[in-house]
Formats: structure tokens, C-alpha cells, sequence
């Protein structure tokens, strides 16, 4: 008779059991919540301004690609704007189409931007699609569906990259034909319909683009794509001999979690610090790290004017804004303007400084975007581009209301309780 008690039994296939699964639970949280690489803590103090020749060569060296002439950027205002110029330059697309997207959400755009997308495919254009994994609430749903049956090429970015989920692609753009580009903040959904003052929906930017810069983001879309299929697409369809399409000084840049997880963050510090008279700030998820919370100190305390931007009480993430607006005190008490955008969601993303430099693109000032997202961003070095531009940002903040020292300290207790809490989690935000 076996007297074996089940206490006596052999115990280790559920010790090895429990150390796999550990071991995998410490490797996915090492992984994506406590990145490897160095990041700078100094400060950084510039000895140049911005638009200097020092300037433009430290940013074409700094960021990677230079500034190139000859470029024509046309900014467009929400989605009463922006999809109708997206769209009307997919459905005139003759050789390629590039398309990198973070959210997309079922509904009537999406599946305007999928027929048009499959129209071409199925007319010969070669059409690639990637899409990034969390930002798609339909990854095997009707629009997904349409487009491979017309043989549009559609790639998921990192549906089951495990060791990496918490680093996504948030980049939005699209080439047509390596010559037409769009770069911003737009998401293809219903909930960025309109013209940017209905409540629930999205006030955004986003930017047509024409001239040598097209080549940097096509070159941006190549980056992901070669990650995600590890397939070269080259040769004039996609990179064509570009032509001047006007004056504007440009460059597009981009960011990862691993090579040039940095750069956006680099790119803000430095045009912080070369700034000598205004920085106006447009952003969805404000949320300075230490190091830029510091540099935009010491513009104030030099004398520079700091007008910021950010959303109101109708946004989509209420822990985002309490953390972000735990950390206003030393920039109100500084002299800096804050303002927050009341007849929608704000979802805008631009830097202007000094009238003469623009950075626009998919980049929010947080962490997330900052370290740990694919993002891709457009500069401007063009003083007419800035001094239109500065006048949307006066437009906005004629929809916006001013947020003083008192108001911020007469904030809710609920609000101030969250932030302070939630503002442990501030580097996944």
C-alpha cells in the first residue's frame, strides 16, 4: 500500500511553475516600466538663441536629420479640415501610400479612410498600413477586414509584443506617393468630427506637408514598418526626387523607446533654453518631467514670457490632468500663463518660440511621449509659418479660461487628493 500523503508528494513541478511565472512577471514589468537607458538630469543651458546657425546645426545634429530647405507647410484645423485633405489625397494617390496610425476607432471616418485606402489597392497602388495594436478598438473588425480583401498591406504594431506592450506606436502619418505628406495629432475616429468646439469631440491640428522634408517622414513611416514586417520598400515610388515646393526650413524628427528615446524630450529642453522672449505651449497631456519643469524656470526667471495651453474638465483622462496640474505651483508662482481649453477635448500638440521655431507633431509633453512611445514630430524654422501659427494659438486661448495662483490652490480637494496619489505613476503618464 502506498502510504504517500499528498503533503509527501513531490512539490517541484509547482515550484518551477510559480519561479516561471515570476521570472516572466519581474522580466514584463522590468521591461516596460523601468527602462535601461540614461537620461539626462543636468541642466542644460544655451549660450545661442533660437533661429542662430549654432541652433540649426545643433538640432540637425542633435536630432538626426538636418533642416532642408524648400518646404510648404499647410496646417489644418479639426477634423472639418483635416479629413477631407487626408482623404482627397489618398483617393489621388498613383503609385504608393504610407500610412502609420495609433488610434482608430470603428465608425463612419474609419470607414471612409478604409474604402478609400481599399479603392486604390484594388486600382493597383501599393498601400501600406500600420496600426498600432492598443489604439485600435477593432483589429479583426469590418474596416480591417475590407482593406486586406482589396490587398492593402496592413501590419499590427506589437499585438503580442509582450516584453515590450507598454511602448506603442503614436505616430500619425501618411505619404502619398513620397511626395504628399501629413504629420499631427488626429486620430481616425468619429470623435474628431467637427470644427473643434463641440463638447465630447476633439479640438486638433494636424499639418499637410510638400517639399524635401517628405523624404524624413517617409523615411520616419520605414522605421516602424522595417520593425514590424521587416520589409524594404525603395526606389523612386517611394523615394522620389523631391521638388521646392516653397521656403519654410524644416525637419522631421522622430523618437522610440530605444534608439532616440530622447530625442523629443532633447528637442523641447533645448528650444527651452535657447528661447529669449515667448514660448507658447499647446499640449493634450501636460506633464512636465523634473529636468523640463526646471529649464522652463529658468526661461521665466530670465525674463522669457511662458503661455501654456491644456485641456479643461471635459478630457478623457481625469487622473492625467490632476497629476499635471498638481505640478502648476512654481510656474504660476514664476510669472507663467496657463489657460485651459473650454468648448471641447484638446488635443492639440505645438511648441512656438520666439516667433521664429514651430515643433508640431504626434509628441505630448509627458512622459510617455517623451520616453517611451514611437512619436514623430515636424520643426519649423520660418518666422511667417510661427507668426500664423501663433495666431491660432491666441485663437485657442481666446476659448480658454485663465487659471490663476488662487484658482489653482481653490481647486477641488477630490482633484488635489488624485494628483498627489496618482503622481507615483507620473512616468507611465
Amino acid at each position: 500500500m502506498n502510504l504517500r500523503t499528498r503533503r509527501d508528494s513531490p512539490q517541484w513541478p509547482k515550484l518551477i511553475g510559480t519561479a516561471a511565472a515570476s521570472s516572466l512577471a519581474t522580466l514584463f514589468i522590468v521591461r516596460n516600466f523601468f527602462p535601461a537607458e540614461k537620461k539626462v538630469r543636468h541642466s542644460i543651458t544655451a549660450r545661442y538663441k533660437v533661429g542662430d546657425d549654432t541652433f540649426v546645426r545643433t538640432m540637425g545634429h542633435l536630432l538626426g536629420p538636418p533642416l532642408v530647405k524648400g518646404n510648404k507647410i499647410t496646417p489644418l484645423e479639426n477634423g472639418d479640415e483635416i479629413f477631407p485633405a487626408m482623404l482627397n489625397a489618398i483617393r489621388s494617390a498613383q503609385h504608393t501610400i504610407t500610412f502609420e496610425n495609433f488610434l482608430f476607432r470603428e465608425g463612419e471616418v474609419s470607414d471612409a479612410f478604409a474604402e478609400a485606402l481599399a479603392e486604390r489597392a484594388r486600382n493597383g497602388v501599393k498601400v501600406h498600413f500600420l496600426q498600432d495594436a492598443l489604439g485600435c478598438d477593432a483589429v479583426h473588425g469590418r474596416a480591417m477586414k475590407l482593406m486586406k480583401r482589396a490587398g492593402v498591406a496592413v501590419e499590427i504594431f506589437r499585438f503580442v509584443y509582450f516584453s515590450r506592450i507598454n511602448f506603442r506606436t503614436h505616430r500619425k502619418i501618411l505619404v502619398i506617393d513620397g511626395t504628399l505628406g501629413f504629420i499631427g495629432g488626429v486620430g481616425i475616429a468619429d470623435d474628431w468630427k467637427g470644427n473643434g468646439r463641440t463638447p465630447g469631440l476633439w479640438r486638433d491640428t494636424h499639418y499637410q506637408v510638400r517639399g524635401p522634408v517628405v523624404a524624413q517622414l517617409q523615411q520616419a513611416f520605414m522605421d516602424n514598418w522595417l520593425e514590424t514586417r521587416a520589409e524594404l520598400l525603395h526606389g523612386d515610388p517611394y523615394f522620389p526626387k523631391q521638388e521646392c515646393a516653397g521656403e519654410q526650413l524644416c525637419q522631421i524628427f522622430k523618437s522610440s523607446a530605444g534608439e532616440g528615446s530622447d530625442s523629443g524630450r532633447l528637442m523641447l529642453l533645448v528650444s527651452i533654453a535657447a528661447a529669449r522672449h515667448h514660448i507658447r505651449i499647446a499640449n493634450a497631456y501636460f506633464i512636465p518631467d523634473n529636468l523640463t519643469m526646471r529649464t522652463l524656470l529658468e526661461a521665466l526667471h530670465r525674463g522669457v514670457k511662458i503661455e501654456i495651453i491644456t485641456p479643461g474638465p471635459d478630457i478623457d483622462a481625469r487622473i492625467v490632468r490632476a497629476v499635471g496640474k498638481a505640478l502648476w505651483k512654481p510656474l504660476l508662482k514664476a510669472g507663467a500663463r496657463i489657460y485651459e481649453y473650454q468648448p471641447a477635448r484638446f488635443h492639440s500638440k505645438y511648441l512656438l518660440v520666439d516667433d521664429c521655431w514651430a515643433s508640431v507633431g504626434s509628441a505630448n509633453l509627458d512622459n510617455r511621449s517623451m520616453s517611451l512611445n514611437e512619436e514623430a514630430n515636424l520643426n519649423v524654422l520660418d518666422k511667417q509659418f510661427v507668426t500664423s501659427h501663433a495666431k491660432v494659438f491666441e485663437d485657442d486661448k481666446s476659448r480658454s479660461r485663465e487659471v490663476s495662483l488662487q484658482d489653482w490652490r481653490n481647486r477641488p480637494w477630490e482633484e488635489k487628493i488624485k494628483g498627489r496619489m496618482m503622481s507615483v505613476f507620473r512616468s507611465q503618464m
